[in-house]
């Protein structure tokens, strides 16, 4: 009996047909609808109606906003964390690992839910009464607390690639910790650093859970939009959606996330 044999291109058939049914296809279905009219006809008519509607085009700069304060304190957090994590010497640091990841095990709706009970109870002492209107606070603290295992584990993969040889190369050649943190450290975990924030940024922008139930629908970002014309208008909620698209793209260009982990390295060593 002749065992059959397979090659590359036939084990890429599934990922093929995954990439044409579930990628493809839908992003057909939204440049039909984002480029047609009610009656099905060629129309730019919900391009003009974005871009000419000060109320969507401050949604996306408000929604962009948001995501950038995420993401910077996601970064300000996960970064010392992970490089202490890395360069420890503590033979059960794995543990402390999972106490960032164990919260992702949980429904993501609970843990929200969770937040917001957790602010209602502090709002209700005098000194912290400010928290039931302060919305903007509660979504960024929420869109922190839900990303930040996003924004850890690739910097701690990351920085646990770098050889350690390289520190002590540093070491003899007169190099503080200072020195060696910006020569070797900070380079080689650019990758981490992209990774993290292309995991943090983008879904931000459209996590419009978190701003409804900790800004008490008072938040409106990009997602929320979508979410609200797709109940009424797909025409209209394609051309938001592409035009999100769009700011991912090109937001994902600037980041280097298009380039591969050895580009990104050698170019910042």
């Amino acid at each position: 009996m002749k065992i059959p044999r397979f090659s590359r291109k036939t084990l890429g058939i599934p990922y093929a047909v995954f990439l044409v049914f579930f990628v493809i296809v839908p992003m057909c279905v939204i440049l039909f609808y984002a480029f047609t009219d009610r009656d099905m006809h060629l129309s730019f008519s919900n391009f003009l109606r974005f871009f000419s509607d000060p109320t969507k085009l401050s949604t996306i700069v408000y929604s962009i906003v948001i995501s950038l304060i995420t993401t910077v304190i996601c970064l300000v957090i996960a970064y010392p964390v992970a490089l202490i994590l890395a360069r420890s010497k503590l033979k059960k640091k794995f543990v402390i690992l999972m106490l960032f990841v164990l919260p992702m095990w949980i429904n993501f709706v609970l843990r929200v839910n969770a937040l917001r009970e957790l602010f209602n109870l502090l709002s209700q002492a005098e000194a912290l009464s400010w928290l039931e209107n302060a919305n903007i606070f509660k979504t960024v603290v929420g869109m922190v607390y839900d990303f930040l295992p996003f924004m850890i584990l690739p910097l701690y993969t990351t920085m646990l690639k770098i050889d350690n040889s390289l520190y002590e190369a540093s070491a003899d050649l007169g190099g503080n910790a200072f020195t060696a943190f910006f020569r070797i450290t900070l380079p080689l975990s650019m990758p981490g650093i992209m990774s993290g924030v292309t995991m943090v940024f983008l879904p931000s922008m459209t996590n419009y859970v978190v701003s409804d139930m900790l800004g008490n629908a008072k938040v409106t970002i990009v997602g929320k939009f979508i979410y609200e014309y797709f109940g009424s208008d797909w025409h209209m909620g394609s051309m938001v959606a592409l035009v999100l698209l769009i700011v991912v793209f090109v937001s994902t260009l600037l980041s280097g996330g298009f380039k591969s982990e050895e580009n990104v390295r050698g170019t910042n060593l």
